[in-house]
């Protein structure tokens, strides 16, 4: 807004005021929720990054149980089991962090006759053993996934609001606060001109009794 179209009113001077306060308290609460955002998005990044470090290990465990169970027990027997295995499904439901919509993923299994109680008794050790490695990485690959999800949509929104942020701090409050210092500047030069016509009305009629 230009200056020509600030009306010089102490109305205008109130409100305009009163849009600094409410600009200055949403300036405040956005500064804290990005900062809780920051800290909610280092503590997922420690998470993720404990969690690959995991996986690297668990991989190489996964990889050295099915080398074991393909020597022990054939790769006929492997190959039949892995068949018996039942296809798991991940669900995508959300969740509501500071405003930010975060997925949460949940996993479920279909039907198979390889369960734990078939798999105890069934199933060779060094096969079960290779099916509890991959089933513990399976679950940390969803969990990673989810993660690394989360702090797309948490970097997103921190970026939107310290654009949001700086906008009102660089922009809007600076705006605001000239158009009252322009609007209190006509102010006081009006007034000063009222004061100077009265002043001037008050000399002539005092001149018109002097001459009465």
């Amino acid at each position: 807004m230009s200056q020509l179209d600030i009306k010089p009113t102490r109305i205008e001077l109130i409100r305009t005021n009163r849009r600094i306060k409410l600009a200055k308290r949403g300036l405040d609460l956005l500064k804290m929720k990005r900062s809780s955002l920051v800290m909610e998005f280092f503590s997922i990044s420690r998470s993720v990054k404990g969690l690959r470090e995991n996986l690297r290990g668990d991989i190489g465990e996964a990889i050295e149980t099915v080398r074991m169970a393909e020597i022990i027990s054939g790769t006929m027997e492997l190959e039949r089991i892995a068949y018996m295995s039942a296809d798991s499904t991940v669900a995508v439901n959300m969740k509501n962090v500071m405003g930010v919509r975060i997925p949460e993923l949940s996993r479920s299994y279909n039907q198979t006759i390889l369960s734990n109680q078939y798999r105890a008794i069934s199933v060779p050790t060094p096969i079960n053993d290779a099916i509890k490695t991959f089933e513990r990485i399976y679950v940390q690959l969803v969990e990673i996934a989810e993660k690394e999800n989360s702090m797309r949509k948490l970097l997103h929104e921190i970026d939107k609001t310290k654009r949001r942020s700086n906008a009102i701090e660089n922009i809007l409050i600076p705006r605001l606060t000239s158009s009252a210092k322009f609007i209190r500047m006509r102010l006081d030069e009006i007034e000063r001109d009222m004061f100077t016509t009265l002043k001037m009305i008050k000399r002539k009629m005092g001149r018109r009794e002097e001459s009465a």
